[in-house]
């Protein structure tokens, strides 16, 4: 009898050494926002971003008035969106339709023919077609929304998906926000974010743990940036392990069953 409860004991001491071995995370890499050095308990954001428009993005353009006659012939589109955070991956995105910016930078609407967008903010472009639409309109009110708002967020999340922003301005925590945050497993010390400027693209690295986040040029994410969370030391480590601890804790279990059955 006693021999069993010693078998009993021996196994569950080795099982318990696997999930203490498995576990060991450091609590200060997990920690956001941390202070260091000279930081204070107020720090300057990083100056608000504010989307323009491109060639090959879709836009949403509503226009309303006092004659809902006249306002049909301008609205030929329903604009379907995602709702805020949206995601593609678990959500089937329904089929979007819009004004397709041309290589020209313009889109063409109804009567008012083509009106120049590239480079404009979707209330710059608003204003624009309105001032458009007086001709055939009175007192109109335009709405332009940019569909074409999208960021990927991969990675050590919980949900990995690409999300449709229609406010067009996302920042980075509240994108991995969006993905179920980041894992247990996930680095918050040096995430990826790939942003395309000017035909290019570039590789940024940001440091969840520190404050000076807030200062950094990818705290406001960019129309088709992409943030990659990579697994930290502790979660291939752990994979590693898990397959050096099969063995083990296999055999720990016949070491019990052999003793219990006797």
């Amino acid at each position: 009898m006693n021999q069993c409860k010693l078998g009993v004991r021996g196994g569950i001491w080795v099982l318990g050494l696997c999930v203490f071995l498995t576990s060991c995370i450091s609590s200060k890499k997990l920690v956001l926002y941390q202070k260091s050095g000279n930081d204070k308990d107020t720090i300057a954001l990083s100056p608000r971003y504010v989307a323009t428009i491109k060639v090959g993005d879709v836009l949403s353009v509503q226009v309303s008035s006092f004659s809902p006659e006249a306002t049909a012939l301008f609205n030929p589109y329903t604009s379907i969106t995602a709702m805020a955070g949206q995601s593609s991956a678990t959500t089937p995105m329904p089929y979007v339709t819009g004004y397709l910016v041309s290589e020209e930078g313009q889109i063409e609407l109804p009567l008012i023919g083509k009106v120049t967008v590239q480079g404009l903010t979707s209330s710059q472009a608003a204003k624009q077609i309105r001032q458009k639409l007086l001709d055939y309109l009175k007192e109109p009110t335009v709405n332009v929304r940019n569909l074409s708002f999208q960021i990927s967020v991969t990675g050590e999340v919980a949900r990995p998906s690409l999300f449709t922003i229609p406010n067009e301005r996302v920042t980075l925590p509240e994108a991995l926000g969006l993905a179920g945050d980041i894992t247990i497993f996930g680095q918050r010390t040096n995430i990826l974010v790939i942003r395309e400027e000017n035909g290019q693209r570039t590789f940024n690295r940001v440091d969840l743990t520190r404050r000076d986040l807030f200062r950094s040029p990818f705290y406001y994410l960019h129309p088709n940036d992409i943030v990659y969370v990579e697994p930290g030391k502790a979660r291939i480590a752990n994979a590693d392990r898990n397959y050096q601890l099969v063995p083990i804790i296999l055999s720990a279990l016949s070491i019990i069953a052999i003793v219990v059955t006797r």
